[in-house]
């Protein structure tokens, strides 16, 4: 009769503990959850700032791209006109010169 009372004691002892020790690896598996879904929100937030930031490094890129070609187109349209402007002048001179050229020859012949 002890030998079934303590093989029943055993038991209950036994079934109590892994119970426990049940309860505490649910616990435990229901705080790894929540720690991998914190991780988670964690890396979508991180990889969503991310996206942000190069979003808003193209848009920035974009805006000196276009500000540098403007500029270029500028700094082109402005060298045409010197070029066209000393083109002009010295088309001026030259006629200037032929002329008084041509004035020097015929004073002689008079």
């Amino acid at each position: 009769m002890k030998t079934r009372m303590f093989a029943a004691l055993a038991a209950l002892v036994l079934a109590t503990t892994l119970t426990a020790c049940g309860d505490k690896a649910k616990e435990a598996a229901d705080a790894a959850k929540a720690s991998a879904d914190q991780a988670a929100a964690a890396a979508k937030d991180a990889a969503s700032k991310a996206a942000d930031a190069a979003k808003a490094a193209t848009a920035d890129a974009a805006a000196k791209t276009s500000d540098a070609m403007k500029n270029a187109a500028d700094a082109t349209k402005d060298a045409a006109m010197k070029a066209t402007d000393a083109t002009k002048d010295a088309a001026d001179k030259a006629v200037h010169a032929a002329k008084d050229a041509a004035k020097a020859a015929e004073a002689p012949k008079k």
